[in-house]
């Protein structure tokens, strides 16, 4: 590692921290990740699980697979959602703000008075753990994984580079997002030099089932472009997915499709539940998609973040719009 990318002495310091609390708990291990997994809080998971699984403990990953990414996981190697945490538990929470243990998935946290750690790279995160390691200059949690990795001691396969590639790949858009660093690329290195399937991944995430294209034609439809061409905003509610034979998990990368219009800044995809909306964004030039999420009581990072709000679209969309605005003004002047 050179200079210019040496870890700090804090993150080393919490990294030994979380490495050998893992390595001394002696009970099972329940990993987890937020809702609505993607490929950085997948390929997290699998790294984590097969590595501890190969030091001989007994892990438990709970988690439902969107079917893009369902190539990914072995048969039976992960659980589905858990009614209660095994006795004796340590959990881990990776690529998720703490601060919101409501979008832990997999198993409740409410109650659990074991112990905790988590790996995030979230710069909201609350910092509340046994043992966490928490930094935001790192543009996947992935990358953050192979660096725990390295800490237990295991001895690298591409099992578990594969999926730390995977992570590493799509949380930085495949190496095309200004969070990419230096030692992005080194850890990318490391991972290929481990096996990391790069381009059997990319052919993966490439391919889309038919209904991906029906829902496409819904959802461009109601594209607007809003503040003067530098936000574009597309909805879906239920009906659309009804008439597209699609489901919910189909629109997770249509934003980054929307982020693609020529002279915007912000990208907004919302999900539209009825009573309440979901919503993804993506941002460009200086706008900070992060602070817009806040203001709407959601976080995330400054190029990608979302809020979920319990209210109808038309109450979220004056909130949304007021919050865009700011952020617009913010960064230079109104439209």
């Amino acid at each position: 590692m050179t200079a210019q990318n040496a870890a700090s002495p804090d993150y080393t310091r919490d990294l030994r921290q979380v490495a050998r609390t893992l390595l001394d708990h002696t009970g099972p291990i329940v990993v987890v990740s937020h809702e609505n997994p993607d490929g950085d809080a997948l390929g997290s998971v699998l790294g984590l699980t097969r590595a501890l699984r190969s030091l001989g403990r007994d892990v438990t990953a709970p988690m439902t697979v969107p079917r893009y990414l369902s190539f990914l996981p072995e048969p039976g190697e992960l659980s589905g959602p858990l009614d209660a945490l095994p006795d004796g538990a340590l959990v881990a929470v990776l690529d998720v703000d703490n601060n919101d243990p409501a979008r832990v998935a997999g198993v409740t946290l409410d109650g659990f008075g074991g112990p905790v750690v988590n790996v995030d790279h979230h710069g909201t995160n609350a910092r509340r753990a046994t043992a966490l390691v928490v930094d935001p200059a790192r543009p996947a949690t992935a990358m953050m994984i192979a660096d725990l990795l390295d800490e237990l001691g295991v001895t690298w396969t591409e099992v578990f580079a594969t999926p730390l590639m995977l992570g590493l790949n799509t949380d930085t858009g495949s190496f095309r997002f200004d969070s990419v660093t230096p030692g992005t690329f080194e850890c990318a290195a490391r991972l290929r030099a481990h096996g990391a399937r790069l381009g059997w991944l990319n052919d993966q995430l490439g391919q889309n089932p038919p209904t991906y294209y029906h829902l496409l034609r819904e959802v461009l439809g109601t594209m607007q472009f809003l503040h003067g061409g530098r936000v574009v905003l597309a909805r879906v509610d239920q009906a659309m997915l009804d008439r597209a034979g699609a489901a919910w998990e189909d629109v997770e990368s249509y934003v980054g499709l929307l982020r693609s219009a020529e002279g915007t800044q912000l990208a907004v995809m919302v999900k539209d539940y009825g009573d309440r909306v979901k919503l993804s964004m993506r941002s460009r030039a200086g706008v900070s998609a992060q602070n817009v999420a806040v203001a709407l009581g959601g976080g995330g990072h400054v190029p990608a973040a979302g809020a979920s709000v319990a209210a109808p679209f038309a109450e979220v969309m004056a909130q949304l719009d007021a919050a865009i605005a700011a952020e617009l003004q913010r960064v230079n002047g109104p439209a």
